[in-house]
């Protein structure tokens, strides 16, 4: 829900033609690497294939940590992601075919129909499906229900593309992606985050689970090689392609240094090379020592990007600066009015009158169309949570009104509006004259006593 489609269409080229291309460079690096280890050809290949695909939610996880989400470099990186989980399948496919080459060519057509059957169903109707859905729960008015909802479209679609031949995570990233696009995005991540982290911490718990000690502490040698010719040759082949395809400034570095670790998709891969005798016990723990060590490395290596970058600079000559590499805004100096009732309507209007640029953040729905009829900005969502008050880009507004009267609500909005702009004003209501002490201790510019 943190990307959605719109945001890679300014990518799209380098993801579907840049991937395809890195996963053949990769694969031919990996087929060098087996040979140079002295195994035969097909392990060699098999090595290349699984070294091919990155992590998309160790990236994820790390741009949310970083801030990066939004700029140019994260774009181009989930972008060549998608296209490296879509290729999961022809590989699954034609991998274990060096065994029988008689065998595979029509799953592999299956397979490849199927693929391309859910992407356009999801363009063409989940586009317009899913937002409906979300429309008539969030009508319903209930936060539970729309919680609920947001969860078995995830697993939902998430079930569909296992059924299809595709991971069931991949369904559940496209179905977060094409949430995003409605009105309901913001409220649904804020919604999703504490299960986010959850099931983000279980997977983590897991790779870690997969490590065998013992296998590392007898080949520490080969992992340690593996590891490093892996990183610095992948790292290489992605800030090379984002060079050739004409991304400038930091966007090649923070793409090497993102993209360069061995994904959770080659764990499968593995695996469906194990059970079909293509490669050895021994290739499959080498790659699976591989993938985690790498894993664990990228928060740390992808966290240097900004210092490397500045380094660079000094050697080089300055690029001009492309300010697409930083999130976009498009509010600055607004107003946000919480609450999109009686008054806050009222004084959105009034606001639109003068002129003054302003969005309004509401939850209840109908409130929200009447906002959108009227042709004012409006964000569907809690403004007690951060990612609603982010999506209306506190962090550039000047001032902040709220009014509702409860006191806790407005506690809340203004302590956690303040973590995002701490210059922020704030115009607020009190219930009554006896409440006018507890809005004080809240640093509050205003505040207004209804009649």
């Amino acid at each position: 829900m943190e990307f959605s489609l719109k945001d890679l269409k300014p990518v799209k080229k380098i993801a579907l033609i840049g991937t395809p291309i890195q996963i053949i460079l990769t694969i031919a690096m990996g087929y060098g690497i087996g040979q140079l280890m002295g195994w035969d050809a097909k392990s060699s290949l098999w090595l290349g294939a699984l070294v091919s695909l990155s992590s998309t939610m160790v990236l994820l996880k790390t741009l949310m940590n970083q801030g990066w989400l939004g700029t140019l470099s994260s774009k181009v990186m989930v972008g060549m992601l998608i296209v490296q989980d879509l290729a999961v399948v022809p590989l699954i496919v034609l991998l274990p075919m060096m065994n029988d080459p008689s065998l595979g060519w029509i799953s592999l057509e299956i397979a490849i129909l199927k693929t391309v059957v859910f992407l356009a169903g999801m363009i063409l109707f989940g586009t317009r499906l899913l937002p409906l859905i979300m429309r008539y729960i969030a009508h319903l008015g209930s936060r539970e229900l729309f919680l609920l909802a947001i969860t078995a479209i995830g697993l939902g679609v998430g079930y569909l593309t296992y059924l299809v031949g595709l991971s069931f995570a991949f369904g559940a990233f496209v179905a977060g992606m094409v949430l995003s696009e409605s009105d309901y995005g913001h409220q649904a991540l804020s919604d999703i985050i504490p299960v986010r982290d959850l099931f983000g911490l279980l997977f983590f718990a897991s790779v870690g689970m997969l490590l065998n000690p013992v296998f590392l502490m007898d080949h520490w040698q080969q992992v340690l090689i593996l590891v490093l010719i892996v990183s610095l040759g992948k790292g290489f082949i992605f800030a090379l392609l984002a060079r050739i395809f004409k991304y400038g400034n930091v966007v090649p570095l923070a793409v090497g240094m993102g993209l360069f670790q061995v994904g959770e998709f080659s764990f499968v891969l593995a695996q469906v090379g194990v059970s079909t005798n293509s490669i050895s016990h021994e290739v499959y723990s080498l790659v699976l020592s591989t993938a985690i060590i790498t894993m664990f490395l990228t928060p740390i290596i992808s966290g240097q990007t900004s210092r490397l970058y500045a380094l660079r600079k000094r050697w080089f000559q300055h690029e001009p600066l492309d300010t697409i590499n930083f999130p976009e805004s498009g509010l600055q100096n607004h107003v946000i009015i919480v609450g999109g009732g009686r008054v806050g309507f009222r004084i959105a209007q009034v606001l639109k009158r003068l002129s003054v640029p302003l969005l309004i953040i509401e939850i209840d729905q109908l409130r929200v169309e009447r906002a959108k009829h009227a042709d004012i900005p409006v964000v569907f969502g809690d403004a007690s949570h951060e990612v609603v008050l982010e999506a209306a880009e506190t962090s550039s507004a000047r001032l902040l009104i709220i009014t509702t009267p409860e006191i806790v609500i407005t506690q809340t909005i203004v302590e956690r509006a303040r973590k995002v702009n701490s210059e922020i004003q704030v115009v607020a209501r009190a219930p009554g004259v006896e409440f006018l002490e507890e809005f004080k201790k809240l640093n509050i510019s205003e505040v207004v006593i209804p009649e």
